[in-house]
């Protein structure tokens, strides 16, 4: 492990934070470990994150379906404390995860997480059918604490309405006509394996790591370690036990959305709908931030450019923020295959962002260990993630693309309209 600084290629992101609103500023953060714990719950465990998850262990079995299940937390969580790590390695604060890599990795490491996070955001946001209104002052992700302490009471709220629903059906449901084993050819369930790793990886994903970090008050590190253990306790809680009972309830004919599975009692399943649109509202917002950020670092927004307009600033925010939720709803609307979408959002933004990265600049960044068996213990740990999802990228990918390909000839775009 190295530490030290890249000044040559940190310098330029430091004046490129310059000026720049919200949580880039560089002012100092106010958040409580529990404000952590509601933005790292509201940003991984939204309704999109939840809903394939039956699915996803259903297209795996059993075995690989726990298994993987188990893996991808205990890896994500174990990532997400290897990234709070890394807050001021070098005695800088990195506060959004692009500076941060770009302090690791210099220019290639700053634009590689540029896209991946753009991937990221863009994609959750497509997948979670946005349900959120524009506002002419954008909010930083402090300002939004009580909003995402909302969510997490929805969804949590949305878990459990999901969870008891699923029961009570698989309760009504003849057991015997239940079938677990995985349906199609051997090339067919290869794919829906590959399919559903990248679903699982969409389900944990988290691109804002540091971007939430910066808003919690010192002491940082510590505080973000708890808000992430907190957050991660509720999603064990809530992630596993929808799985499961999805997949026990419907076995191999589980829907990829699972409340389109469920049929009684209607109340419920309006319930769970509406805990998600609250969910949704907060996850949205902050999943817009890092297109927001590239926005308000532009010339237009700049505070070095001078208004000659009233409200010039705030009209060209309305405008840009207008087009881009446009934009995202009418493909959101389009997309016929959820399923599908999110597999391929997972492969291609989140597994590079949550499991990737976070492994390898704790290898160049991290502080080495006193202790030589503890550090070649890590070493070995984090090159094992590194290496086993970058092979759990490339098989979500070639399972999502081959099932859009194949979806694409029988669903229409807008079918749901």
């Amino acid at each position: 492990m190295v530490s030290g600084s890249l000044d040559g290629d940190s310098s330029v992101y430091d004046k490129e934070r310059e000026g720049v609103g919200g949580e880039s500023s560089g002012e100092e953060g106010r958040g409580t470990w529990k404000h952590a714990a509601f933005h790292v719950a509201t940003t991984i465990a939204t309704p999109a994150a939840y809903a394939p998850l039956p699915f996803a262990v259903s297209s795996l079995g059993w075995p690989l379906g726990v298994a993987s299940l188990v893996g991808a937390t205990v890896a994500t969580w174990y990532s997400s404390l290897l990234i709070a790590s890394l807050w001021g390695w070098n005695g800088k604060k990195q506060t959004t995860y692009r500076h941060l890599a770009g302090s690791i990795y210099g220019s290639g490491g700053y634009w590689s997480i540029a896209f991946f996070q753009q991937v990221a955001s863009l994609g959750n946001n497509i997948a979670i059918q946005i349900a959120a209104g524009t506002s002419l002052k954008l909010p930083n992700i402090h300002s939004l604490r009580w909003v995402n302490a909302v969510c997490t009471f929805s969804t949590v709220g949305f878990a459990g309405t999901a969870i008891g629903v699923t029961i009570y059906n698989g309760k009504k449901i003849n057991r015997e006509s239940v079938s677990y084993s995985m349906q199609g050819s051997s090339s067919l369930k290869i794919f829906k394996a590959y399919n559903a790793l990248g679903a699982i990886a969409f389900s944990f994903g988290d691109a804002m790591l540091p971007e939430i970090q910066s808003t919690i008050r010192e002491p940082a590190k510590k505080n973000m370690y708890k808000g992430v253990s907190t957050a991660y306790g509720i999603i064990v809680l809530t992630y596993w036990q929808l799985a499961f009972c999805g997949y026990w309830a419907f076995g191999s004919d589980v829907q990829p959305y699972i409340v389109a599975s469920l049929t009684d009692p209607k109340w419920t399943t309006v319930m769970a709908n509406l805990f998600a649109v609250i969910q949704i509202s907060g996850c949205f917002q902050i999943y817009c931030r890092p297109t927001y950020a590239y926005f308000e670092e532009s010339s237009m927004l700049s505070n070095k450019t001078t208004c000659r307009v009233p409200f010039q600033k705030h009209m060209i925010r309305l405008i840009f923020t207008s087009i881009y939720m446009v934009l995202i709803t009418l493909i959101a609307a389009a997309m016929p295959f959820f399923g599908d979408f999110v597999s391929i959002c997972g492969a291609i933004g989140f597994t590079p962002l949550d499991f990737i990265f976070p492994a390898l600049a704790y290898l160049k960044a991290g502080k080495p260990l006193r202790n030589t068996t503890v550090a070649h213990s890590l070493m070995f740990l984090n090159i094992g993630i590194a290496a086993w999802f970058s092979v759990v990228a490339v098989l979500g990918c070639i399972g999502a693309v081959r099932f859009i390909v194949e979806d694409i000839k029988t669903y229409d775009f807008f079918h749901d309209m």
